[in-house]
């Protein structure tokens, strides 16, 4: 099936990028799905610390060094979704570190598609000619996958740049502050210079970042999901796998509002405690 093709693009530096595109691929493996994270952040390779194990080859050395390789050689199963500690069943890296035993068994999958090279092969995967490639290796993703969720940092290198013009919808990931709320209309015009759009806006929030005044969160307007901070450790991830609390509820609505998609997921309705806690 021809895959829905997202790419998540961070406003600010540190806007929780990453770990909200794990989140919301595994949301989307609870719902059943099988879903692909491709990492376009290729300065930050932050994506790499989600998956266990030996990364060889990764996606640079697929757009530099081994064009013709298959997409599902640098493909890993994500650690913490009950991925198989061998190989996913469409890659064919070495990922796991013994401990998947303890992951919630999804009924779909989620495999990392990881930067994680040297400076010198990271230039190289940076220049026009690689991200037209890039672009390629998304196409590819979403003829195996159910849907593909790219993880793109802010637009300013050619590898962002083709992230959020080659995919069917882009949404920026901003902190939710009142710096990270102009951030994102600066990423708006940015984009739209390209020739994109963003067609939402998730607002992050992480603990000390002081937040939004009420008024600032009205300034928001339609289509922003807010998601409540959650542990930032990368082994607390994906706490969207399994969870039934805020931060999962607010996963859910925001994997919903940025695939334009509905999902079956249920959660338990909340107790009175829940209910009646601001």
């Amino acid at each position: 099936m021809q895959a829905t093709t997202l790419a998540l693009v961070g406003a600010t530096g540190g806007a929780g990028t990453t770990r909200t595109a794990v989140e919301l691929a595994a949301m989307g493996a609870r719902d059943g799905d099988d879903v692909a994270v491709v990492d376009a952040a290729f300065t930050t390779q932050g994506l790499s610390e989600y998956v266990s194990g030996r990364i060889d080859p990764d996606l640079t050395a697929l757009l530099t060094e081994d064009p013709d390789a298959a997409l599902s050689a640098a493909a890993y199963p994500l650690a913490g979704t009950g991925a198989s500690a061998e190989r996913s069943s469409f890659g064919g890296g070495s990922g796991g570190d013994g401990n998947e035993g303890d992951a919630p068994d999804l009924p779909g999958r989620v495999d990392a598609i990881p930067a994680r090279a040297p400076f010198e092969r990271v230039a190289r995967a940076k220049t026009a000619e690689a991200a037209r490639k890039l672009e390629r290796r998304v196409d590819e993703a979403a003829t195996t996958y159910d849907a593909v969720v790219v993880d793109a940092a802010p637009v300013g290198s050619n590898e962002a740049v083709a992230a959020a013009t080659t995919v069917d919808r882009a949404v920026a990931v901003r902190p939710a502050t009142a710096h990270g709320r102009d951030a994102v209309q600066r990423l708006r015009g940015r984009i739209a210079d390209v020739g994109g759009s963003l067609d939402a806006t998730l607002a992050v929030e992480r603990a000390g970042s002081g937040g939004e005044s009420d008024g600032e969160r009205d300034g928001d307007g339609s289509g922003v999901v807010r998601v409540p901070e959650t542990d930032p450790a990368v082994a607390a991830a994906p706490t969207a796998a399994t969870g039934d609390d805020a931060y999962a509820r607010a996963i859910a609505a925001a994997y919903e509002t940025a695939f334009d998609a509905s999902l079956g997921v249920e959660f338990p309705e909340p107790g009175l405690v829940e209910r009646f806690t601001p």
